[in-house]
């Protein structure tokens, strides 16, 4: 078993860490709604997982809004809400450039990630994410520290003066296919194989949610998976690690009964009733087009240039009539009720049901990427999310968890709010 690690606080954001003298990992399993693991545990295929939570705790967090991988992998690894870290999704309208830009580089982050911070004390940092397109902002400030960050895409690429580390597939084998639940588990795996080799003792996991897109908690493939991710669990618990888990966004069917998706084109409504001009943005557009199509229960409008004052209020009262949609926010509303940055953000924000997915018009999605039937996110029916840590928490964090815990609590929580937390006692 590696070294025991350095074990000094450190402060980012307005928060206190404390983490113990022991391994961290946090893992963050994209798309998994709590339902993936009630569904795994009832089978017996997770029985480390099991032991976790009769040990440790259990329970649901909510995570942040939109319910999209940016969003809320960027607010779980700097430990607060988008309103203050900048990330409102994966993608946005830029006003000022006309231009529709996507969110995948930390030149759009507004606060610092918790990584370069707990480098700086001494912790070996590793964060390894399934997408390469999360690697820049989980890497802002960390590679010159001697920390690592590469994703299971392109983990052959990795290169020590641009990742910290080279020569990963000797370490966790080969590359996986990025469409794949084994671009997932390869995750999980690289990071045991840095803990027990002594690379690293302070991780960020984060998967890929193309498992859940495609499959069913109680289908086979999905119980498979879950097998997986509780084998990876159970080798980072063997190495002595204290382990977080949390999602940042839960799963559902988007689909009618003929198992065709259900989607509301919203771009092309407003566009038929109130005239041209109208642009609707997509926030859970992003590279990975066979995940869920650029269809998601979450959009961001922008009205025609000059509209009148009154319009807005006139396509408010209209879009809040329309079956399948559940909120229809004004920006101001919108910004305060869901913590979002304002600067990024349209005229107004839409959310659909359950059921009911976003689009913009017919010809703008590819219907032939999600065939087999739309399992997508990004509303308020996939906010709340496993929230799992593998020792007893503090009287204190105990309380907490009994509140409104947020999925970007997770390193709080591990580090800070167990009873083996250096300042654990009397708390």
């Amino acid at each position: 078993m590696p070294a025991h690690p350095v074990s000094a606080p450190f402060s980012v954001n307005g928060r206190q860490y404390h983490p113990p003298a022991r391994p961290i990992a946090v893992l963050c399993l994209d798309g998994s709604a709590d339902e993936y693991l009630d569904a795994a545990l009832d089978r017996g295929r997770m029985p480390h997982l099991q032991r976790l939570a009769t040990t440790g705790h259990r329970g649901l967090a909510r995570a942040a809004m939109p319910t999209f991988t940016n969003v809320n992998n960027s607010s779980i690894v700097t430990g607060v809400p988008p309103a203050v870290h900048g990330i409102g999704g994966n993608f946005f309208f830029d006003t000022q450039s006309g231009q529709e830009v996507m969110m995948n580089s930390a030149s759009f982050l507004r606060a610092e990630t918790i990584f370069p911070a707990a480098q700086k004390t001494g912790r070996k940092v590793a964060v390894i994410t399934a997408k390469e397109k999360l690697r820049d902002i989980f890497a802002h400030g960390l590679i010159p520290l001697g920390g690592i960050a590469f994703s299971s895409e392109r983990a052959k690429h990795a290169q020590r003066e641009s990742h910290g580390i080279d020569q990963v597939e000797a370490i966790a084998g080969p590359t996986p296919a990025i469409y794949s639940g084994d671009a997932s588990l390869y995750v999980l795996r690289a990071g045991a194989a840095l803990l027990e080799r002594g690379i690293a003792d302070f991780l960020y996991l984060s998967t890929t949610d193309y498992m859940q897109h495609k499959f069913e908690p109680s289908q086979p493939e999905s119980l498979d998976f879950y097998q997986g991710i509780d084998e990876a669990i159970g080798r980072l618990l063997a190495l002595g690690a204290i382990v977080g888990i949390t999602a940042d966004h839960g799963m559902n069917a988007k689909s009618k009964p003929d198992g065709s998706p259900n989607v509301l084109y919203l771009e092309t409504e407003l566009d038929a009733r109130f005239g041209a001009g109208f642009r609707v943005i997509l926030p859970i557009t992003d590279p990975y087009v066979v995940h869920h199509g650029a269809l998601g229960s979450f959009a961001q409008v922008h009205l025609p240039p000059g509209a009148p004052g009154s319009r807005l209020t006139e396509v408010i009262d209209w879009l809040r009539a329309q079956p399948g949609l559940t909120e229809v926010l004004d920006r101001t509303t919108a910004a305060a009720l869901m913590q979002l940055p304002p600067d990024r953000m349209g005229d107004l924000v839409v959310c659909s049901g359950r059921d009911v997915v976003v689009g913009r018009t017919p010809a703008y999605h590819d219907l032939k990427a999600i065939e087999g039937g739309l399992r997508s996110h990004g509303g308020r029916y996939e906010e709340m999310v496993p929230f799992l840590v593998s020792e007893p928490l503090s009287r204190a964090y105990r309380a907490r968890a009994l509140g409104d815990p947020r999925n970007f609590d997770i390193f709080d929580f591990t580090c800070n709010g167990t009873s083996v937390s250096p300042h654990a006692a009397g708390r």
